[in-house]
């Protein structure tokens, strides 16, 4: 058997793993609230310093072309490590919400280290068919994020550290599969150094500044969906009161089913091509949050569900799509520094949407909210319809 036919398969299984790690304290948030006295707010500070801790993470890995100038089957091992610790770190009683930020923070920054680097492992094997690939690995990542909520749906005769116990152990076992089984690739081009204007030159190609704005529409509604889709049940099953969920293991379902998507969305770039297949994803979730508020008006929550079901694939089916885009209009000796960069900048954005949907679930109607969400897809749209060579 050729070697690099179970390259992909670990990388997405490792990359699984590790990224279970993103949502951990969502999926025991109603416990962290209780247990340590939180506000019912905490959700989107908790969410937010994550993503502050991985944009960051994201930052000082690009700024010093990390995952370019050392084998990055060792940096993803290492990130995940420690990652792991600091999830873990949760399970002390003597936490108080700023110490829960810290963990949370640093846990981002390390992840840091997984996600952006799981994709430059995967450039560095599969130059050919790279839409497909990555379509595998942000499925796993969309699995991995969705992991925490089957958890607790799954485990509620158990403590609630248990959650966090499994996440930590599971990114260790990621960690250590990366690196003894997954070699630097064929393709890999090491850095010969720092190259601090390789951050700055990125954006110089009109074809790579237009995928990456095309992400960072996406992003401004892919992790404010992804955090508050407890809500979205919750709000709904607040106006119907006959709606019975489970809500964690529905949470599972609606992030997850976005694996599966990301998946379809790489085979058919195949055969309609990237850009195509990215901006009709991108259209259809702008389509949604749009439409989102009519829908809590329906009386029959299998529509509901369905229609949820629905966004949570297309909300992330353009994500691989748009990182292969950046992926093949970037140098290959910066490759994984481009990938980080756009990473970072598109985290960054997701704040100011978790943030956004925050504030406005105190002060107006939840049910019209996530309209809002809208804007990024439509600017991404824009982006990606520019006359360009993607």
């Amino acid at each position: 058997m050729n070697p690099t036919k179970i390259i992909l398969p670990i990388i997405v299984i490792a990359q699984f793993c590790c990224t279970s790690l993103w949502f951990a304290s969502n999926a025991v948030m109603s416990d962290l609230v209780i247990n340590f006295g939180l506000n019912e707010n905490a959700v989107g500070f908790l969410t937010s310093a994550v993503q502050f801790g991985f944009i960051l993470g994201t930052l000082v890995f690009a700024l010093l072309t990390i995952a370019d100038r050392f084998s990055p089957s060792k940096v993803f091992l290492i990130s995940a490590l420690f990652g792991a610790i600091f999830n873990a770190g949760i399970i002390w009683d003597g936490n108080n919400l700023t110490s829960i930020l810290i963990l949370r923070f640093l846990t981002g920054f390390f992840l840091a280290g997984i996600y952006p680097v799981g994709m430059k492992i995967a450039t560095d094997y599969f130059e050919k068919g790279l839409g497909k690939s990555l379509g595998f690995l942000v499925g796993a990542l969309v699995l991995g994020t969705a992991f925490p909520h089957l958890l607790k749906g799954i485990t509620n005769g158990f403590p609630w550290k248990a959650v966090l116990f499994t996440t930590s152990s599971l990114a260790i076992l990621g960690g250590l599969m990366m690196v003894f089984l997954v070699p630097d690739g064929p393709y890999r081009k090491q850095s010969q150094g720092i190259n601090l204007s390789a951050f700055f030159n990125v954006f110089k190609n009109q074809n790579l500044r237009a995928a990456a704005f095309g992400y960072f529409g996406h992003m401004w509604e892919l992790y404010a969906f992804w955090a508050f889709t407890p809500l979205l049940l919750k709000t709904y099953s607040n106006l119907h009161h006959e709606a019975s969920f489970n809500i964690s293991v529905l949470s599972f379902t609606i992030i997850g089913i976005g694996g599966l998507a990301c998946v379809l969305s790489g085979y058919l770039s195949q055969i309609f091509g990237v850009k195509n297949i990215a901006f009709i994803s991108l259209f259809l979730s702008c389509i949604c949050c749009l439409i989102c508020p009519l829908l809590f008006t329906q009386a029959s929550e299998g529509f509901f569900i369905t229609f949820l079901i629905f966004w949570g694939m297309v909300v992330v089916a353009d994500s691989p799509l748009l990182s292969t885009l950046v992926a093949q209009n970037a140098p290959a000796e910066i490759k994984g520094t481009a990938l980080t960069i756009v990473n970072c900048i598109g985290f960054a954005i997701t704040i100011l949407s978790i943030q956004l949907i925050s504030l406005l679930k105190n002060t107006i109607d939840t049910t019209f909210i996530f309209g809002f969400l809208a804007i990024g897809p439509f600017l991404g749209l824009l982006a990606l319809s520019k006359k360009t060579k993607l």
